[in-house]
């Protein structure tokens, strides 16, 4: 008998199903620690390890309209594969369900928020990551992983906010400032309190629904270390969860970006697949008919 691995308590039929998870086992521009390729699978048997009853919520996983679509085919060309993940992610949102994407590098996110993206509709985009990423382009690549919010603001929407930032070259924090893009650092989080800013970002952001992305490197190291990218000096895994709690239920679709499990013994993997869960859990809640 062959097993497949699925995410646990992801039941469902693609049919029948709100949320759709899947993965993208793609990190051909990582510049410091590649692995995140490795990281949809690693979360799928992290599941393994949760119960399905979520108390914060009072709700159950399992009964939750959860589908594993399994993995994308990826190629070594990331144009090509931003190509595929966009009418993939396009036909999940067309069928009007929730896509919820397992990176994989953070380059990915640009094709999932253009999916995302419905014709008469501008939504706002919430990324939750150490570093800017407003490069033109990195190592000759224009799609690299640390040119994904430059691109964002160029072809998807202009209402963009970043929280947990906290690195960049010095030509990155001027463009940030000359061009009005809103940020807020791990410090300004502690001293306001995430829940106070999860309001704060709600009302600035100007719009009903947005696209929430978690780069893992948001995260202190000391809690995830096991991303492309670490950056001391972040956000804790209580003010993350506060702040996918308060986003969740507006949310259009959610990615989870960055993890590289070859760099600790799973408890980035864990986390990750944590805050996954609260994710759903969050925005099931938040959507109670």
């Amino acid at each position: 008998m062959f097993y497949q691995p699925l995410m646990m308590d992801a039941l469902w039929d693609y049919g029948a199903a709100k949320y759709v998870i899947f993965g993208v086992p793609f990190d051909g521009t990582s510049s410091y620690r590649p692995g995140s390729r490795r990281a949809p699978d690693a979360m799928r048997q992290a599941s393994e390890n949760f119960e399905s009853y979520n108390p914060f919520f009072d709700i159950d996983l399992a009964s939750i309209p959860i589908h594993d679509a399994g993995n994308l085919e990826v190629y070594s060309s990331v144009d090509e594969t931003l190509r595929d993940l966009y009418y993939d992610t396009r036909d999940i949102v067309k069928n009007e369900k929730i896509p919820i994407m397992i990176g994989g590098e953070h380059s990915l996110t640009l094709s999932t928020i253009k999916a995302c993206t419905k014709d008469d509709d501008d939504i706002g985009v919430i990324a939750l990551d150490a570093h800017f990423d407003l490069r033109e382009e990195f190592g000759g690549v224009r799609n690299n992983h640390a040119c994904v919010s430059r691109h964002i603001l160029e072809e998807a929407t202009d209402r963009y906010v970043s929280i947990g930032t906290r690195s960049g070259p010095r030509g990155e924090w001027d463009f940030a400032k000359d061009n009005h893009i809103s940020y807020y650092t791990p410090e300004y989080v502690k001293e306001y309190s995430a829940k106070k800013l999860a309001t704060k970002v709600m009302k600035e952001i100007g719009t009903s629904q947005f696209y929430l992305s978690l780069d893992m490197d948001c995260l202190d190291p000391a809690y995830a270390p096991a991303t492309g990218t670490p950056e001391p000096f972040g956000l804790d895994p209580w003010q993350v969860r506060d702040l996918i709690h308060a986003f969740a239920p507006h949310t259009v679709g959610f990615d989870i970006m960055e993890i590289a499990p070859d760099y600790d013994s799973g408890q980035t993997a864990l986390l990750g697949t944590k805050l996954l869960r609260e994710f759903i859990a969050a925005h099931a809640a938040g959507n109670i008919q």
